[in-house]
């Protein structure tokens, strides 16, 4: 029986610390909501049409490019070196954008910022490789909260100096590049992981039960196998790669490790997705991403467009900060709604796709910068709560490494919708829309995902309705049949005595 010390279960205090203190200074970033009025002014004088058709598309580019190499890298290096590489292009990023000029830099800047985001998955799965399982949870919620409260902070003591001090969008930027050296100075103190989820995983082979407490965020449905395991007997199913002759495995044995990595990632991906319970979910999760990181991106333009920062008084930060505290809020509050997500989900996600599609048109239509805020505020909020739910419908029955790789394949499937809307409605060499016309195209972009959910919700209560009435219908016709609980035990019996 193996004892564990004190020190040992307060090990993963020390790197805790660390890395959030890496989050909250690197989303630390008093100048982001108030990008666009620096880029527009005497600083860069760049244009709107230089920004959204040449520049921004270059970080939606870079990302897609980078970021299953990115995946694959920060497993196979064990994160550190992934976490400090997003510390140096944090600052790069920031050292052009305060001394860089022209389009050709600003492309730069773009480039390395994608660089930074396609890096920040090793942020999050940094955790499970120096943080013990029973721990999993509550370190994962301290590095989420983290960001938040430090983006939140951020908006609001930028619009504070814009609005009370009239400081200087450049000095904005100087305190970003400071927060962003402190982050990277942090990251150099990490501990070095001895394991990773995949490359690098122990030797020794867990085993997930489909019973069992998901690591992640929660347990099965009652009465139900793991999602990625639905039809299948109950077998262990491993869950970390280790040695090819501890256990029997399916299938050829391929003696490198990489090729048995992937090997193994088809055969998981494979499983996860044959349940339509997660295909579903993950397909609104792709393309409601696509189209919500689209509206990020391009959002400020639409700002200065309806209210020009160099003729009136503007509140991006201040906005940013409501609506990510909004956002959070109700991302809180949907844990302790009780509602049945198999029977209803479907809606719910038309529903709320309805809202955002109505919140990106009023965007459009009105002339009026605050109802323009509002607009945006409805749709982060609603975004929020809905990926919150649609986070837990997928992972709720994964192993942490099925979890890491049907999110990397959903964001790199959002990413590719993402791409292919900036090629054909932003990029210079597609329709190359003014940035009033995006919106309305990003508007109906969710208006055709409210149908496809909607036609689905409808095909789900409809059918659940007709199968109670047919279950109804067989019991008024045997009423002094067995009780399907009985049934059950009958045949438990039955199979004991055989």
């Amino acid at each position: 029986m193996e004892c564990s010390h004190p020190s040992q279960s307060r090990s993963w205090l020390y790197p805790t610390v660390l890395l959030c203190l890496f989050g909250f200074f690197s989303t630390m970033r008093p100048s982001e909501p108030f990008l666009i009025p620096y880029l527009s002014g005497p600083d860069k004088n760049l244009t709107s049409a230089e920004m959204t058709n040449e520049i921004f598309p270059v970080w939606t580019y870079s990302y897609l490019v980078l970021l299953l190499p990115v995946f694959v890298l920060t497993d196979y290096v064990r994160y550190k070196p992934v976490i400090v590489l997003q510390g140096m292009s944090f600052i790069i990023t920031w050292l052009l954008l305060l001394f860089g000029q022209g389009v050709k830099t600003m492309q730069l800047v773009e480039f390395f910022y994608g660089i930074v985001t396609a890096t920040e998955v090793a942020y999050y799965a940094y955790i499970y490789s120096v943080v013990s399982p029973e721990h999993f949870q509550r370190v994962s919620g301290y590095c989420r909260s983290v960001t938040l409260v430090a983006y939140t902070a951020a908006s609001v003591l930028a619009q504070l100096l814009v609005s009370l001090a009239q400081i200087s969008y450049f000095y904005l930027n100087v305190m970003s590049l400071a927060s962003v050296s402190v982050a990277f100075f942090f990251s150099l103190f990490l501990p070095m992981p001895k394991k990773s989820m995949f490359f690098h995983a122990n030797p020794s082979r867990e085993v997930l039960k489909p019973s069992s407490t998901n690591a992640v965020l929660g347990e099965p449905h009652e009465g139900e196998a793991s999602g990625c395991d639905k039809g299948k007997p109950t077998p262990e199913i491993p869950t970390t790669f280790g040695n090819p002759d501890d256990g029997p495995l399916s299938g050829p044995k391929p003696k490198h490790i990489a090729v048995r990595v992937f090997v193994q990632w088809f055969q998981d991906l494979k499983e996860c997705y044959s349940s339509k319970h997660l295909v579903y979910w993950s397909l609104w999760w792709a393309l409601s991403t696509a189209g919500f990181n689209q509206v990020l991106n391009y959002v400020q333009v639409l700002w200065d467009h309806k209210a020009p920062s160099q003729n009136s008084f503007i509140y991006n930060g201040a906005v940013e900060a409501i609506a990510t505290f909004g956002g959070a809020t109700a991302a809180f509050a949907v844990g302790y709604v009780k509602v049945n997500w198999d029977l209803l989900g479907e809606m719910a996600l038309a529903t709320f796709s309805v809202v955002n599609a109505g919140s990106l048109l009023l965007m459009h239509y009105t002339a009026d910068i605050w109802a323009c805020y509002a607009g945006y505020l409805i749709l982060k909020s609603s975004y929020m709560l809905l990926i919150t739910i649609a986070v837990f419908q997928i992972a709720v029955n994964l192993s942490v490494e099925r979890y890491a790789l049907v999110f990397g394949i959903n964001t790199f499937v959002a990413l590719v919708i993402q791409t292919i809307i900036t090629v054909i409605v932003v990029d210079q060499r597609g329709l190359h829309l003014p940035i009033s016309i995006q919106f309305l195209v990003y508007g109906s972009y969710f208006a055709v995902i409210a149908g496809i959910f909607l036609m689905r919700s409808i095909y789900i209560i409809y059918s659940a309705k007709c199968r109670k009435e047919v279950q109804s219908s067989a019991t008024s016709q045997n009423p002094h049949g067995p009780h399907p609980g009985t049934r059950n035990v009958i045949k438990g019996t039955r199979a004991r005595i055989l």
